[in-house]
C-alpha cells in the first residue's frame, strides 16, 4: 500500500505542474521516474508518450496509467492517474466556483503569460528527449525529416504520419531482419 501510495503523490506533485499539456510534463515524469527513482528509462518514458498520443485521452494521465501499470499492475495504473488528474479537478473546482471574477485579476493574467512562458521552455525540453532517444541512425532521421515536411509544408494529418511512420518502421524493420539472415527466405 505505501508504493501505491507514493505512486499517487508522485503523479500529483506532477498534476500540480500540469500546465501546458502532456509534452511539457515530459521532463518532469522523467526526472522523478527515471533520475531520482530508476524506475524506468527515457526511452520507456518516450515510448509511453508515443502510444499516449495514439490512445484516448490525455497523453499526461495516459502515461501516467502507463507508469503506474509497469510499476505495481493495475492497482499502479489506478493510483497514478487517481494522482494525476486529483490536481486538475481540484484547479478545475475552483475556477468554476469563482470564474466570473478570476480573469479580471490583473495578478492572474500576469500569471498566465508567466506560465505560458515556463510551459514553452518545458516542452523544447521534451522535445529534445524525444530527439536524444528516438534519433539513432539514417533510417530515423529520414523519418523524423520527412515527419516535419509532412507536418509543416504538405501539412498531412497527424493520424496519416503517424500511420506511414509505422509502416515505414516495419518495412525497414524485415529488411534489416532480412539482411540480417543473410537475404534468405524461408
Amino acid at each position: 500500500m505505501k508504493e501505491l501510495l507514493n505512486l499517487y503523490f508522485i503523479f500529483f506533485k506532477i498534476g500540480c505542474c500540469t500546465f501546458g499539456g502532456g509534452y511539457a510534463m515530459l521532463p518532469l515524469i522523467s526526472r522523478e521516474l527515471c533520475e531520482k527513482r530508476g524506475w524506468m528509462t527515457e526511452a520507456e518514458i518516450a515510448d509511453y508518450y508515443a502510444i499516449g498520443q495514439m490512445t484516448p485521452g490525455a497523453i499526461a494521465v495516459n502515461v501516467s496509467t502507463f507508469a503506474g501499470m509497469k510499476r505495481k499492475g493495475v492497482l499502479g495504473a489506478v493510483f497514478s492517474t487517481a494522482g494525476m488528474i486529483t490536481p486538475s479537478l481540484i484547479i478545475i473546482m475552483l475556477i468554476a466556483a469563482l470564474l466570473s471574477d478570476f480573469y479580471e485579476i490583473g495578478a492572474v493574467r500576469h500569471a498566465l503569460v508567466g506560465i505560458r512562458a515556463a510551459v514553452l521552455a518545458l516542452m523544447a525540453k521534451a522535445i529534445y528527449i524525444f530527439i536524444k532517444n528516438g534519433v539513432k541512425d539514417w533510417f530515423t532521421v529520414l523519418v523524423f525529416l520527412l515527419t516535419l515536411l509532412s507536418l509543416f509544408v504538405i501539412k498531412i494529418p497527424s493520424v496519416g504520419i503517424i500511420v506511414l511512420a509505422a509502416l515505414a518502421g516495419i518495412f525497414y524493420g524485415r529488411i534489416c531482419a532480412f539482411r540480417a539472415k543473410g537475404g534468405k527466405r524461408k
